[in-house]
């Protein structure tokens, strides 16, 4: 059952890569493929693998030191795979794992320690993901920064004038930070991204044609490994490109994202299209002050009647926090964050089967369901070990009050997993949504210190490694276990947000909610959308606007501008369905349906038309178009925001194609134009609305008669 169990694993995360070569082929740039067989082959090679580290006192930069093992090498579903193996000692394994995505030149790798003796290895320490030189002149790094604090923020370095640093010590790898980065070097670039859902820094330096990458996942890390301990870099992704030209960078990642990177819909292997979620916590008529933690078993099936009959059900009925009982076995009315840990249904909310019988009920009309989990966060430890069997030492407490559910520890995973898997099996439970509201990073390094004192060794940032292996290990048996039960094969990703969306992570999930902050205002949610976009095509946010994360939901439902502007492949509701007498379902219907029609292009090639505005400065308008290659057909979204006091735009299109007609069908006059493509890539068509505050949406389809 191991070996099946593991197989299964594997198969279920090739479906992206296998099913993508199904589809027909985008001829890639010439240029740009060598440049990704030549790095791929530097990767390969001992003496030039872009990695470094310090074993026992000793540098090493590359394997070309190390005794080698064997090398298999294979070529399937579109990828050139290489695992090569060397010792570093008579003990300790080396193992890189890297692959060439032969359509479009992708290179990634992975590097991996283990210790195959019987007693501690050496201490390990300084190891690098990435070191590695790029040549080319006029190097500049552009990108965005992460959640939080930052909101997705865009830069640009240019280099060697200005080093381009980067850190995340939270443990929320894309919160503060983003680890993707557009690295332009001479006549092209390079499009990285590094994999490891923990802490990480990265560093880009040039000097003359020469631009150096000094990257590490797990900061800290210096540590002795026990006999049978595996320790492992960040997934190394690198996409090259030929040009300097940031959204035909940007756009040939976002077309080899949604081919081999987004994972599949379901075990047999048919892609994720775009969808519409939806809670029933705001239709409870009891206190909400989160997530779910007001739903009851008499509440729901007045909001799934309602739905039903006014057309507008949604694809998922979202369940999230509040549905368990707290560790001492009591019913949870509001603190539903310092109440986690059991997994077990409240039966005193849902008694019975009741639970169970609502989300079949959904099943019946159509409907998927999602529910929300925090799998590395316990709380009253105590209760946790007497009621249901859990172990105190898998906990790892701060001072401000977060405790860490350690599942780098391979028991504690086991009953973490089996918590979850039990509760969805019980209750039809289509879909793994999981949350993380704490920075494990508080925690990791007290472990670390414990060990070190029972150990007399150095194991700083071992916690990490292992619960970042763990996390994903957890991960990879949710999917296998819901491809054995015909559920969803893809998982609902928040850590607070935006703070698990690094490259690995989302080879499993995707974000249904990119941030926590894009529940307020419209003009964060068009700042947002003008960068998170680009690196990650497949993803949601909320569809309302309020005047703080947590405010009630604003009477009358949404306004055509924030539901437009909250287009996104990812559609979830945000509305009172019985509970707002003041709410138009005309209205929802027709903003609902304008969403339907046109959501086969945002997951398609994406272009921001005007500067970036950051949240703050609502004083101009903001264009977004999504555009179709192979079709030549998309959409086009104007915004003419809060404060803005032009009422006309001009608006071009940079993929419009000389000598071929265009129509463009505008849906709220549903006026029609018919303009050369040379003359809107040149001359732009002018977009006029008549108050601040207003959008438009144009369809865009060439070759009209």
């Amino acid at each position: 059952m191991k070996y099946l169990f593991l197989n299964l694993c594997i198969a279920l995360l090739s479906l992206p890569s296998a099913l993508a070569t199904l589809s027909a082929a985008t001829p890639r740039d010439n240029l740009a493929l060598k440049r990704g067989q030549q790095l791929f082959s530097r990767v390969c090679k001992a003496e030039t693998t872009p990695v470094s580290f310090v074993y026992n006192g000793v540098t090493y930069r590359g394997l070309g030191k190390l005794k080698t093992e064997g090398s298999n090498i294979t070529e399937q579903a579109g990828y050139k795979r290489a695992t090569l193996s060397y010792w570093l000692d008579s003990n300790v394994r080396v193992l890189l794992e890297a692959a060439l995505c032969k359509e479009y030149g992708q290179v990634e790798y992975t590097l991996w320690f283990e210790n195959t003796g019987m007693q501690p290895s050496g201490v390990l320490d300084q190891v690098r993901s990435v070191n590695i030189n790029f040549a080319g002149a006029d190097p500049v790094v552009r990108g965005c920064l992460g959640d939080h604090e930052n909101r997705y923020a865009p830069y640009e370095k240019h280099l060697p004038k200005d080093t381009a640093s980067f850190r995340s010590d939270v443990g929320r790898a894309t919160h503060v930070c983003f680890p993707y980065f557009d690295l332009v070097h001479g006549n092209g670039g390079t499009l990285l991204a590094l994999g490891w859902a923990g802490t990480w820094q990265a560093e880009f330096t040039a000097k003359g044609n020469k631009t150096h990458l000094n990257a590490k996942s797990n900061n800290g890390f210096r540590s002795v490994l026990l006999p049978g301990e595996r320790v492992r870099t960040a997934l190394v992704v690198m996409l090259p490109y030929t040009g300097r030209n940031a959204d035909d960078a940007s756009n040939l990642w976002r077309e080899w994202y949604m081919k081999y990177n987004i994972p599949r819909a379901n075990v047999a292997g048919d892609p994720i299209k775009p969808f519409v979620t939806a809670p029933f916590s705001a239709d409870t008529g009891l206190p909400n002050s989160d997530g779910s933690i007001s739903e009851r078993f008499y509440t729901w099936r007045r909001t799934l009647d309602r739905i039903v009959y006014e057309k507008i059900k949604p694809d998922f009925r979202w369940f999230d926090a509040g549905w368990y009982f707290d560790p001492l076995g009591r019913t949870v009315k509001s603190n539903w964050w310092g109440t986690v840990g059991s997994w077990e249904v409240d039966t005193i909310k849902w008694p019975g089967k009741s639970l169970r019988e609502s989300n079949e009920a959904c099943h019946q009309a159509g409907m998927k369901v999602l529910t929300w989990f925090d799998p590395e966060r316990v709380t009253m430890v105590d209760a946790l070990v007497k009621n249901y069997g859990y172990n105190a030492d898998w906990a790892i407490a701060n001072e401000i009050g977060v405790i860490t559910n350690n599942i780098g520890i391979p028991e504690c995973l086991q009953w973490t997993l089996h918590r979850i898997v039990k509760m969805m099996d019980e209750n039809a439970v289509d879909l793994f949504r999981e949350d993380n509201n704490s920075d494990p990073a508080t925690t990791w390094p007290l472990n670390d210190r414990r060990q070190e004192e029972k150990l007399r060794l150095p194991r700083s940032g071992m916690t990490e490694n292992q619960a970042v292996q763990g996390h994903y290990a957890l991960w990879d048996s949710i999917l296998v276990y819901c491809a054995s039960k015909d559920k969803c094969t893809f998982i609902d990703n928040c850590a607070s947000g935006g703070g698990r969306n690094d490259i690995e992570s989302l080879r499993r999930s995707v974000p249904f909610m990119r941030s926590d902050a894009d529940r307020t205002t419209t003009a964060l949610r068009l700042a947002i959308s003008a960068t998170f976009n680009k690196w990650v095509p497949f993803h949601g946010s909320a569809t309302c606007e309020l005047t703080e994360e947590l405010a009630p939901l604003p009477p009358g439902g949404n306004p055509a501008y924030v539901t437009r502007a909250s287009w996104l492949p990812i559609h979830n509701l945000a509305i009172s369905f019985t509970h707002d007498e003041s709410l138009d379902y005309n209205h929802v219907r027709a903003t609902l349906n304008e969403w339907r029609r046109y959501s086969r292009f945002l997951t398609k090639d994406f272009y921001v038309l005007t500067p970036y505005y950051g949240q703050e400065d609502t004083k101009n308008w903001t264009v977004f178009a999504y555009h179709d290659r192979d079709a030549d057909e998309g959409v086009v979204l104007a915004f003419r925001q809060e404060t803005c006091e032009a009422p006309a735009h001009v608006v071009r299109l940079p993929f419009a194609k000389p000598g071929v007609a265009y129509r463009l069908f505008n849906e709220d006059s549903k006026e029609t134009l018919v303009v050369d493509g040379g003359k809107l890539r040149s001359e732009g068509f002018t977009v006029t609305l008549g108050e601040p505050k207003s959008s438009a949406v144009f369809h865009i389809k060439a070759n009209i008669d």
